[in-house]
């Protein structure tokens, strides 16, 4: 049996975090939504898609929790409409063993996911680690190279002076590999510096890197920016890019 998930004062939620969960099993949601509440967020529960938007539309969410699978309107398309209204933090919710659907979920522009069956206490986890890298970096400095700038502060990235619509994970990409030019980093690499998992599904680090040179290289098919390194993971290489400009 879950014990409840224990509060301590360092880690309660910010006041009035909002966070909308969208799930049609009632058991789930009522699990959820408590150690939510025990948490110290604000939780509001929508069982199906249309209404979550309703919801979303009305008191917007700083984060929402998101089934793949529910009723008329999928988790797919939920996440496509609320990525269309504004950049919110989405965390899937996708049977264990789907992964083509965990990709779908990535691909549509979820920052996370969490496979049923999950413990509430490691979602709860899951929520507080995407929410604090949501918030503004404080006095952190911009980076740019090859076109691309990026403020942590802002939380803003440009290529070519036209602003970059990134998820929250694309943009810590982003971040990391400017911080790094030039060297290579498998895909544990990244996820252990990116993500802050020890150990996970390497095709979220494929998707978001797919994800990413969809929107900084000027051929995704061919990169330059972000070049694949058989055999190693990926290097960010602005020298590259800047070289066939010239």
């Amino acid at each position: 049996m879950q014990q409840p998930y224990e509060l301590t004062e360092d880690r309660a939620a910010p006041a009035a975090t909002r966070v909308l969960v969208v799930d049609d099993d009632p058991t789930v949601a009522e699990v959820v939504t408590g150690y939510l509440d025990r948490a110290g967020y604000l939780v509001d529960h929508a069982e199906d898609g249309p209404t979550a938007l309703t919801r979303a539309t009305a008191r917007w969410p700083d984060l929402v929790v998101l089934d793949l699978m529910l009723p008329g309107m999928d988790g797919l398309e939920v996440c496509r409409r609320l990525r269309g209204h504004a950049p919110v933090p989405v965390i899937m919710l996708t049977a264990r063993g789907d992964e083509d659907d965990r990709i779908l979920g990535l691909e549509v522009g979820a920052d996370d996911y969490v496979t049923k069956p999950f413990s509430p206490r490691e979602l709860v986890l899951r929520v507080e680690s995407v929410l604090r890298r949501a918030r503004p970096a404080a006095a952190a400095h911009s980076f740019s190279t090859a076109g691309v700038t990026l403020d942590p502060g802002a939380r803003r990235a440009t290529r070519n002076g036209v602003e970059l619509a990134l998820t929250l994970r694309e943009f810590d990409l982003l971040a990391f590999f400017l911080r790094h030019p030039g060297r290579a980093f498998g895909r544990e690499d990244l996820m252990r510096e990116v993500w802050g998992w020890d150990f996970g599904d390497l095709s979220t680090v494929t998707v978001h890197v797919r994800r990413l040179r969809a929107k900084v290289e000027d051929d995704p098919a061919r990169p330059r920016l972000i070049q694949t390194v058989w055999g190693v993971g990926y290097r960010f290489d602005p020298a590259a890019a800047e070289q066939e400009v010239d």
